[in-house]
């Protein structure tokens, strides 16, 4: 891995493309994940869905695509039955699917004149509670608590080829503070993205100005962002994330505004891709640089925000 690969990429496609949800893409193709593992325990059971999973957004434009790791942990893995090292073998194998996606990406498609990113996704500590936790950041935890929980994964991801870390949804100012310190240490570039509760505020309430502070001069996180937001919040988080870090890349891959209901795990409302398209549009006017999708926004969504943007 080229630890300058990432940045490297960023001053060559403007904007930066990423893809969309995993889940959802491997939900469109019958896989069942509703269990507390989610996207992950398909490494154990169906690696080869996250490979067509992640193939599918390449094949949408993607030039940066996610490994099935966000809610992947040893503490997660534990829950089966397997030992630190059975889970630790898991979260690398979750980079080489998506090495092996790539390889048959580039072989399928010889004129393209780049190579697609690796980003390691890793979640809050909330989305390995399971519990809604990390839609509100309210953990009830210790700072030592999350600084355990993240450094082994970051150890982890960092060893591997990975061209970016991809800290995800962090919903808690105390969290983002924890992983100011870690990413520091980390060799590898890093974005940080919060979900946000409106257009001003993360989902614990913190003003978003004041997490992207923590970030503003950070040596390894290149990209501070969004996503897991409702769309239309995010052209002005987008401004208020500039006027704090204006030398940082901005990111912003929010859901497809369709409205969640935790109790029966069904969602309400719809965004076409076409609709996306168009909000892209103005989250790449207000200063975002890296855009993209999260949850319910498929291949064909990624597809329009490319054809939209590029």
């Amino acid at each position: 891995m080229n630890k300058q690969s990432f940045q490297k990429a960023l001053n060559s496609h403007s904007p930066m493309i990423i893809d969309g949800g995993l889940a959802t893409q491997l939900e469109a193709q019958g896989c069942d994940i509703g269990n507390a593992l989610w996207s992950a325990s398909l490494l154990q059971t169906n690696p080869d869905a996250i490979v067509e999973a992640t193939r599918a957004y390449l094949d949408a434009g993607a030039v940066c695509v996610a490994t099935a790791s966000y809610q992947a942990s040893c503490e997660g893995f534990a829950t089966l039955g397997l030992s630190a090292g059975e889970a630790n073998k898991l979260m690398r194998l979750s980079v080489d699917l998506v090495v092996r996606a790539r390889d048959e990406f580039l072989a399928a498609n010889p004129d393209i004149d780049y190579v697609p990113l690796i980003a390691a996704s890793i979640g809050p500590y909330g989305a390995m509670l399971h519990d809604g936790s990390e839609y509100d950041g309210r953990y009830g935890v210790s700072a030592e608590t999350l600084r355990s929980f993240h450094a082994a994964r970051l150890q982890l991801f960092e060893a591997s080829d990975a061209d970016v870390l991809a800290i995800e949804t962090i919903p808690s100012r105390l969290e983002a503070e924890v992983l100011v310190e870690l990413l520091a240490d980390c060799e590898t570039p890093a974005w940080i993205s919060f979900s946000c509760c409106d257009d001003t505020h993360i989902s614990d309430g913190t003003p978003i100005t004041d997490v992207v502070a923590l970030y503003k001069d950070h040596p390894t996180v290149v990209a501070v962002g969004v996503n897991c937001t409702p769309p239309q919040f995010v052209p002005e988080l987008v401004r208020k994330i500039r006027s704090v870090a204006p030398e940082k890349s901005v990111i912003a891959y929010p859901n497809s505004g369709e409205v969640y209901c935790v109790e029966d795990n069904s969602w309400s409302g719809t965004v076409t891709p076409g609709d996306c398209a168009i909000a892209a549009v103005a989250w790449v006017d207000a200063g975002a640089t890296i855009v993209g999708g999260c949850c319910r926004m498929g291949p064909d969504h990624i597809r329009a925000i490319r054809d939209a943007l590029i």
